[in-house]
């Protein structure tokens, strides 16, 4: 089945409904340049970022204001809408890192909470504690798209290759990636890490990232990336707001996964010692 994905790069400020209104017209364009498949951002409506900490406006799921407004949309366009991630408040008082996926119903179909969070100290003033606000989920999650599978994950998981072996284990043919990617990192790092979890898993990756300086100053990389299972660069964003896309194949994947089938290949094997 081939079909179109897009990706929605922009930059998000602390108005919640600000961003709203601008990710929905967006999504509006994605839509008619043929897009079924649109994905958005991490943080996407309503971010904040102070001494090196992330303060998305963050609500309980059940009364956040996003979810209908994304809701309809995806259901009025019969489309697939990937929210790369919104503030959700948890029970112990900090927020969950979470991605919601919509089906052409307008119905959330799956959601996933970021695993791996960004604590790091890049050198004088780059310093980030992601985990100082934020709660760290804890289930890999993959979800029926359009005619095929895809697995979720956030910005800062790139990192960490085993999940990504997971989502294609269990069959996922996509891999999500939304990111707030930093300029620092992302310069160094952003095109290797999606071509490669691409390429060792035969799997098309579809990463939107933010873009330009966030509120407090945070610069992130944009260059919202599309690679097909070879690990070719379908799309590349650059680095203002704006919208990509490119056909996704899946029969692309399952000839990749023919053509060098390592996901057969895994061994266990004993750790090495010291």
């Amino acid at each position: 089945m081939t079909f179109t994905a897009a990706c929605i790069q922009s930059t998000a400020t602390p108005d919640l409904r600000h961003d709203i209104g601008m990710l929905s017209a967006m999504i509006r364009e994605a839509h008619g340049r043929g897009a079924s498949l649109i994905a958005t951002p991490e943080y996407c409506a309503g971010l904040d970022t102070r001494e090196g900490r992330m303060f998305p406006v963050a609500h309980e799921e059940r009364e956040h204001p996003a979810l209908p407004a994304f809701s309809g949309l995806a259901g009025e366009l019969r489309i697939w809408l990937l929210i790369g991630s919104l503030g959700v408040k948890a029970p112990d008082g900090r927020i969950f890192n979470r991605s919601f996926l919509f089906d052409p119903a307008g119905r959330v179909t799956a959601r996933y909470d970021k695993i791996h969070l960004f604590d790091i100290d890049l050198g004088p003033g780059a310093s980030y504690r992601e985990s100082a606000t934020i709660a760290a989920g804890e289930t890999g999650v993959i979800a029926p798209c359009t005619e095929g599978m895809i697995g979720l994950s956030i910005c800062y998981d790139i990192r960490f290759p085993h999940l990504y072996r997971a989502h294609a284990q269990a069959g996922a043919q996509m891999l999500a990636a939304p990111a707030a990617f930093t300029k620092v990192t992302g310069e160094a790092h952003w095109h290797v890490l999606l071509r490669a979890r691409a390429i060792e898993n035969g799997a098309y990756v579809i990463a939107p990232g933010q873009c330009g300086t966030l509120s407090g100053g945070a610069q992130c990389y944009g260059h919202s990336l599309i690679a097909d299972p070879w690990g070719r660069v379908l799309a590349d964003g650059g680095e203002e707001p704006g919208i990509v896309t490119a056909e996704i194949d899946l029969e692309q994947v399952a000839e990749t996964r023919r053509r060098i089938p390592s996901l057969t290949h895994d061994r266990a094997f004993a750790p090495p010692s010291r």
